[in-house]
């Protein structure tokens, strides 16, 4: 527990809690937890992109290193 959200008395034994703040520090927290989790989504959805990107240039080296194999040669064995 926050020990700003106990109120204590003269002892300094606590005797209450500020209900009040409690509201306050739980959006506040949510809120930082929120910003959090947008900032996770936009980091992988810019992953995602980049993913898409390189898998695109893997199929045109793939494709280009197709297209320079030789063509497979035949020998004739006539004995």
């Amino acid at each position: 527990m926050n020990p700003d959200l106990v109120v204590r008395d003269k002892e300094g034994k606590p005797y209450s809690v500020r209900y009040e703040a409690v509201n306050a520090m739980l959006l506040n927290e949510f809120l930082k937890e929120h910003q959090n989790l947008q900032r996770l989504e936009a980091a992988l959805v810019a992953m995602d992109e980049r993913l898409k990107e390189q898998d695109a240039k893997i199929k045109r080296v793939n494709n280009k290193v197709e297209l320079s194999k030789p063509a497979p040669q035949t020998v004739l064995n006539n004995q």
